[in-house]
């Protein structure tokens, strides 16, 4: 037997000798790439003492390939191999099992078949652990077919081979050949250990299926395997990765032995389903059962605390680092970087990164990048950005995906110039990154374009590209998408439902589709989710339908501001305004923090029930009590509360004390009250500032000659009208439509050309006659054109809306709602007119114009004719 101190004599020999052993190494395996290092650990040196000692036993080369094996010294376990065969020793099955394994690592095929052949040539191929070895070995190199002939042709299998095939399939992506696998393994009845259901919850945490882990875990209860320690930490992995949080806290919690792994699991776990505090908790209660802090702890940990803007643990963290071996650890010290950035101190996360003197990576430019776009210092990361490329830092993809949120800082045509050079457009990542900077940039056509040339789209791009044609209110090119997406077999996530179901909320969007997804996402299990809850009420809110969303937010198990904002808002755009009322007063109850939105729906609710004096209450109360600073948006939402009351002094007043310029909307808004209230004065001083915010807005133009022709000023309005004809103004047709059976049906007024018109004119004409039964007059009034009145009454009798409700009531059975869209707003004699029409029809009628809803029923609307 060879002694170490034997050992020690030959070193001198090292570079030699190992030149030697490579040559032949060259020799007999063309393929090997072979390294010699300058320093190799004594025991890597045995192989060099067979010129010293020239009987050597098998068992003393097994210990050291063993060795070399364990130490991940695959190279030179290879070359020691090469000299046990050049010397001639006899090897035997713990040789090719250990050689074996090394070929694996190396994943070289063509070494891996010699040996094969060798296990072959002594006789050695039938040993289970042989066998083991090579199904193992062919697996690692992604050559499956191989490995499942081998393990086919074994004649004796334990629980080792077994796991090696599982392992196998798993590393592969063949989850479902892998659980197959294991079926055949009971049935042949071997028993699996905890390696086996270690390597198969892995398997299943890769494709989050949590059911089938739970079948697993009953199955590690019946067999005792539930405190072994590892397998805990696989069960862990899968719950919490899979959005099971409690479950996996359960398995922790049980685990009699809990290694660092376990801990840092669990937290891990907590933060990435957003369970900050809890996860804060399980870090404490570590820090007392004096699990020694690893590297992984560390970066999980400082994000943890990044997250919670914590930044006096951020600080103390940082300080424990500095004591331990961490302190020059990179992934450690970008994790701070990030974690001062999200606590806003800048200015350490810089240092930090200086302090690294020359070891800065792409990825500690990207973070530091980050760290400055998150904190709205757009600039500042843009010339990171240029900088970085100037000290010859290639960006990657991360940062690349990381940049683009500086648009239009930095040029986003220029950055995909780069992105295509350096061949990263394929790629899921910057691919998504990029269509959504097309999309927020309002270039949906590119955003298409870059969306069609990624590779292998991921379930995050489908949703991007939803989520851009619903922000761009283009329902038919949504949903057009979505039925690709899963004619493609795509699982579609909360997300993407979310995005589908905001597209279907736009006005031009058919009323059924929404509820086809909302059906869609109660199958798929997800229709209880936030995103998918909110966006739920959101777009029944939209589309007219209060009820459905009420009924969706009440079952709404989470809810947060987003949610709450829909639903008051939504209130208060139906009419309901004591609703919004009473929600508003919930939210005060739970103390749900409120922002400028929340006071937008219920000042909005004011207005569209002419509480004036209650609308000033929350304004104030926002203001003065709440600290929050009133958005453009609540000041058009106060203008035009002052303005339909008729207090058009007190809507000047407040558009001269804003600390901004009025945009348009206000100056509309003002001049549209003008026109109802026949104030001249006002309405002219509305319309010049109108027209010099937007020159070209036919409102200006149009709102102010109807101001003129109410109080019979017809000189002046013809004046309005040439100049907008020398001005080449258009103003914008009205219309409205109607669905019926899926289908669209549009109508102007006075429109002849639908083909039911002939039956459309009857039922209108009959209408007539029963309205006037019911004591209806027309309101001349609301005919702006120099005519005489039975002519006005005609032009009245067909204008758009009354068109299609009663195009609707032909087409609908008894008793079912009729809902109309308009694109302008409905006047007051149709509006007067729908509500007897709802009365003598016995019908519920819903119209949307450009400013709210109106639900007719019973002879009244919802909005108390303060339409």
């Amino acid at each position: 037997m060879i002694t170490r101190l034997c050992l020690r004599k030959c070193l001198h020999n090292l570079h030699t000798r190992s030149l030697v052993y490579a040559s032949e190494a060259i020799t007999l395996y063309p393929s090997t790439p072979v390294i010699i290092p300058n320093e190799v650990p004594e025991f890597q040196e045995s192989h060099h003492l067979f010129d010293k000692c020239p009987d050597i036993s098998i068992s003393y080369c097994n210990n050291v390939l063993l060795e070399l094996s364990r130490a991940n010294s695959n190279i030179e376990a290879l070359k020691f191999y090469v000299g046990i065969r050049r010397k001639g020793v006899l090897i035997d099955e713990s040789t090719l099992s250990c050689i074996l394994k090394v070929c694996g690592s190396l994943c070289d095929a063509e070494i891996g078949r010699q040996v094969h052949c060798q296990s072959i040539k002594f006789h050695l191929l039938e040993n289970v652990s042989v066998g083991t070895s090579l199904v193992d070995m062919y697996m690692k190199m992604k050559n499956v077919k191989d490995g499942e002939r081998v393990f086919g042709d074994m004649l004796e299998r334990n629980v080792v081979s077994w796991t090696s095939l599982i392992s196998g399939y798993a590393r592969n992506g063949m989850v479902d050949r892998a659980l197959e696998a294991f079926g055949l393994m009971h049935v042949e009845g071997t028993k699996p250990n905890p390696f086996t259901f270690a390597t198969l919850l892995a398997a299943l945490a890769d494709e989050c299926d949590v059911e089938k882990g739970k079948q697993l875990h009953s199955m590690i209860v019946k067999y005792g395997f539930e405190s072994t320690v590892f397998v805990g930490n696989s069960l862990i992995f899968l719950y919490t990765k899979s959005g099971f949080f409690q479950e996996g806290r359960a398995v922790f919690d049980g685990l009699d032995e809990k290694s660092p792994v376990s801990w840092n699991s669990m937290i891990a776990g907590l933060l990435t389903n957003g369970r900050h505090l809890e996860a804060l908790d399980v870090f404490c209660k570590m820090r007392l059962a004096g699990v020694i802090l690893g590297q992984p702890v560390f970066v999980s940990v400082i994000k943890l605390c990044g997250n919670l803007r914590a930044l006096g643990f951020v600080r103390q963290l940082h300080c424990l680092i500095s004591k331990s071996k961490f302190n020059f650890d990179l992934n450690v010290i970008i994790s701070l970087m990030a974690s001062y950035a999200r606590c806003s101190e800048l200015d350490d996360a810089f240092n930090l990164f200086a302090a690294m003197s020359g070891s800065q990576n792409v990825v500690s430019w990207t973070a530091l990048i980050s760290g400055y776009l998150q904190n709205g210092m757009i600039e500042k990361a843009a010339n990171l950005f240029y900088q970085m490329r100037r000290e010859g830092v290639e960006p990657n993809d991360f940062t690349y995906s990381t940049i683009l949120g500086s648009h239009p800082t930095i040029s986003l045509f220029q950055v995909h110039a780069l992105v295509i050079k350096t061949n990263y457009d394929n790629l899921a990542s910057v691919g998504t990154a990029l269509l959504d900077a097309y999309v927020k940039a309002g270039c949906i056509g590119e955003a298409t374009k870059v969306f069609q040339s990624i590779a292998k789209k991921d379930i995050v791009a489908w949703s991007a590209m939803l989520a851009g044609y619903a922000q761009q209110g283009d329902a038919e090119s949504a949903v057009r998408l979505f039925r690709r997406l899963a004619k493609d077999g795509v699982c579609p996530n909360e997300f993407t439902y979310s995005s589908v179901i905001n597209a279907c909320a736009t006005p031009m969007a058919a009323a059924e589709q929404g509820k086809q997804f909302h059906g869609f996402s109660i199958k798929a299990g997800v229709s209880n989710s936030l995103c998918i809850s909110t966006a739920l009420v959101t777009m029944y809110a939209k589309r007219g339908n209060i009820e459905s969303a009420a009924e969706v937010f009440k079952r709404q198990n989470e809810r947060d501001l987003v949610s709450w904002n829909s639903m008051l808002t939504g209130y208060a755009r139906h009419g309901y305004g004591w609703k919004a009322f009473e929600l508003f007063e919930e939210m005060k109850r739970r103390k749900v923090e409120v922002d400028g939105i929340t006071f937008v729906g219920v000042i909005s609710a004011c207005t569209h029930t002419g509480l004036v004096k209650e609308g000033q209450t929350y304004f104030d109360m926002m203001v003065k009590d709440l600290k929050i600073h009133p958005t453009m948006e609540v000041y058009s939402c106060m203008v035009d509360l002052y303005s339909r009351a008729g207090k058009l002094e007190d809507a000047i007043t407040l558009i001269n004390t804003m600390p901004f310029q009025a945009v348009s909307t206000i100056w509309r808004t003002l001049l549209a009250a003008c026109r109802i209230h026949r104030n001249v004065e006002i309405g002219k001083l509305a319309a010049e500032n109108l027209i010099s915010v937007q020159p070209h807005d036919a409102a200006a133009y149009v709102l102010l000659s109807n101001l003129l022709a109410v109080t019979g000023n017809w000189h002046e309005r013809g004046k309005i009208r040439k100049l907008m004809d020398e001005r080449k103004i258009r103003k914008e047709t009205g219309y409205s439509w109607i669905e019926v059976k899926t289908k669209i049906h549009s109508f102007m007024a006075g429109d002849i050309s639908h083909p039911l018109s002939d039956r459309i004119q009857m039922k209108l004409e009959e209408l007539g006659v029963r309205l006037k039964d019911a004591g209806y007059q027309p309101d001349t009034n609301y005919v702006l054109q120099d005519v005489e009145d039975e002519h006005k009454e005609a032009l009245l009798s067909q204008h758009s809306e009354r068109l299609a409700i009663a195009f609707g009531l032909i087409s609908t059975p008894p008793g079912v709602q009729i809902q109309i869209g308009k694109n302008l707003r409905v006047c007051g004699d149709c509006h007067s007119v729908i509500k007897l029409i709802s009365k003598l029809e016995g019908r519920e009628i819903v119209v949307r114009d450009s400013n709210r809803f109106h639900h007719f029923r019973n002879g009244s609307c919802s909005c108390g004719d303060y339409w």
